[in-house]
């Protein structure tokens, strides 16, 4: 096979290895409510919510990949090294919040930094603006929407069950949170591991012409839209497995710290944060499952009383999100002009 064709390959292993980093980074939000309520220790927690992370490939489409795919980039100028630029990126960012505990968006990391690349190689041309509208539009609204919905749900179930005695509320809510969280880690296989399947399907049509001769038939891709079933059960192993071998760092922020939760308000975080997520998932638009969990677990916090919420901690969290897209747009850019100088 020609050196180009190895080049893609490597890339796409690249790209998988973010998945397993973006499973490894966001594991706490699948678990750190089932952990931290001690519903399951965290070992089943994580082999709980990597099952599902995985399951979430067979009958939830691929809109958000789509998206990713063909919607927010030229793809005439997307190349390898492009591809490869906006990996560096988002995989940096990620090993960086991560080390520091920051529950940052490894969504908003990948789109930050596939952007941030090609604006490095074309300009802000490279950029298809009306496709940005919406992933920029929920940076805001996903954290406020997993509020509003932790919220409601919160005061729902507290007005439902208020006969009921603490003791029945929380044997009930122990099994019901095994749902939940169920729930919200195929949320989050469904959104985030469609993002790794639109990267590694806009590089394999950039570089369609070096596998004109490549004996795979289903590296023969023309059309971004086109997601091959490899692709998508790759995209969901690895996030899968990234999710079980978890980033412990960040369950203590948003387990413990950012609000003190039973297992009632975990299962009402976790439900209200898979129904935001599937929504967003059903059109398309990839949204950051930490924000959305997040705002979350602040609005469960918040229905109990103000003060339950550090508001401090979440001030941090904040920062963070703010961070994420002109961090690994930048570390993404730098990337592209040095694989460019070195490389050619």
């Amino acid at each position: 096979m020609p050196g180009g064709v190895w080049l893609v390959l490597a890339i796409v292993g690249v790209a998988f290895v973010f998945d397993f980093i973006n499973g490894f980074h966001d594991s706490a939000n699948s678990i750190a409510t089932v952990v931290s309520t001690r519903v399951l220790s965290p070992k089943f927690a994580v082999a709980w919510a990597a099952f599902f992370n995985f399951v979430a490939a067979f009958g939830f489409g691929t809109a958000v990949a789509k998206t990713i795919g063909s919607g927010m980039i030229d793809i005439s100028i997307v190349d390898p090294h492009v591809i490869l630029a906006g990996l560096i990126g988002a995989i940096l960012w990620n090993l960086a919040t991560w080390y520091y505990g920051l529950p940052s968006s490894s969504s908003h990391a990948i789109i930050g930094a596939y952007g941030g690349a090609a604006v490095a190689k074309a300009g802000v041309s490279a950029l298809l603006l009306a496709g940005w509208v919406k992933p920029i539009l929920f940076i805001f609204l996903s954290p406020l929407i997993g509020m509003a919905l932790g919220f409601g749900m919160m005061v729902g179930v507290a007005w439902t069950f208020r006969r009921a005695t603490p003791r029945a509320v929380d044997v009930w809510f122990r099994r019901m949170q095994l749902v939940s969280a169920a729930a919200y880690s195929l949320s989050h296989g469904t959104n985030d591991a469609q993002k790794t399947m639109g990267i590694v399907v806009g590089l394999l049509v950039s570089a369609q012409q070096l596998f004109a001769n490549f004996p795979i038939r289903a590296l023969h891709l023309t059309d971004p839209k086109v997601i091959p079933l490899w692709v998508i059960l790759w995209a969901h192993a690895a996030i899968a497995l990234g999710t079980f071998f978890g980033g412990w760092r960040i369950v203590k922020t948003m387990g413990s710290r950012l609000t003190k939760l039973q297992p009632v308000h975990g299962f009402c975080a976790e439900t209200a944060g898979a129904a935001a997520i599937f929504l967003a998932s059903w059109q398309g638009i990839p949204v950051s499952t930490t924000h959305t969990i997040t705002g979350s677990i602040v609005g469960v916090g918040s229905a109990q009383r103000v003060s339950a919420v550090r508001w401090g901690i979440a001030g941090r969290i904040v920062w963070a999100w703010v961070l994420t897209i002109p961090a690994a747009a930048g570390i993404a850019g730098i990337s592209y002009l040095l694989l460019h100088a070195f490389l050619g």
